[in-house]
């Protein structure tokens, strides 16, 4: 997949591509990341690519015609229109980011990510050309490259050969292997640590026993503290009796 990033930091983009785990789906092309400074589609000698709002008030705001101009750059060389690789916008207003955009996103062709700054796009370009509007959650940052970033790291790891075992992330939290629940604690060496142990089941060898715990532990987690998952859970018929019981025990 290819994902082309619009960011007047590109310099921030570079160094997540070189660490970590993800590491691996930008070395072995199976995430192509290109990197576009508006600045460089700007006719301005000072290669301006904001100005005061209109109406007043404090900040900037990011101009179209860059935007656009670097946008039609991209397009070109992508050879894709907006239904193959569609304009993500990081912002506010967005729909929060979750596993499920996430995975629809990693069995695409890719997309193009637009970081905004200051105190934003112009509302022009956005209604001309932004598909699809993103949220990290209700709170703001200064920019959209750490958005974009949550992004492209949550999309790579789910590209086969990025993990080390393939079914690692079949596992995580809101998967459907988990009927969309959080995952439940894990335990490493050593099997006591400050006064603390292992739970027994997970010591027992015993495969339905320490699948029956890790459940509960999911469910028992879910309910304390996002309680929201189990409704959706129990709405979509995705609890068993077995998980209700669970469930009542800990009222």
């Amino acid at each position: 997949m290819r994902v082309d990033i619009i960011t007047l930091f590109p310099e921030l983009i570079q160094a997540f591509l070189s660490v970590g785990v993800t590491r691996r789906a930008y070395d072995g092309g199976l995430v192509q990341v290109h990197c576009w400074n508006p600045r460089d589609f700007t006719d301005s000698n000072y290669r301006r690519v904001d100005d005061r709002p209109f109406g007043g008030g404090p900040g900037m705001v990011m101009l179209a015609e860059p935007l656009a101009a670097c946008l039609q750059a991209i397009r070109e060389q992508r050879g894709q229109d907006r239904q193959t690789a569609p304009l993500v916008y990081f912002s506010p207003v967005g729909q929060a980011l979750s596993q499920a955009v996430v995975s629809q996103a990693a069995a695409s062709a890719g997309a193009v990510l637009l970081c905004g700054r200051y105190e934003g796009v112009d509302q022009r370009f956005i209604d001309t050309h932004v598909d699809l509007q993103i949220s990290l959650g209700d709170f703001v940052l200064s920019g959209g490259e750490l958005a974009a970033l949550a992004w492209l790291d949550a999309v790579a790891r789910l590209q086969p050969g990025v993990l080390h075992d393939e079914e690692s992330h079949l596992q995580d939290s809101f998967t459907p292997a988990l009927s969309g629940l959080l995952d439940c604690p894990h335990y490493t060496r050593p099997d006591s640590w400050q006064g603390q142990g292992v739970p027994a089941p997970l010591l027992s060898g015993h495969h339905a026993q320490i699948a029956q715990w890790r459940r509960q532990q999911s469910l028992l987690l879910t309910a304390r503290l996002r309680p929201a998952l189990i409704d959706q859970a129990r709405g979509q018929g995705l609890l068993s009796a077995l998980d209700e019981k669970t469930l009542k025990s800990a009222e």
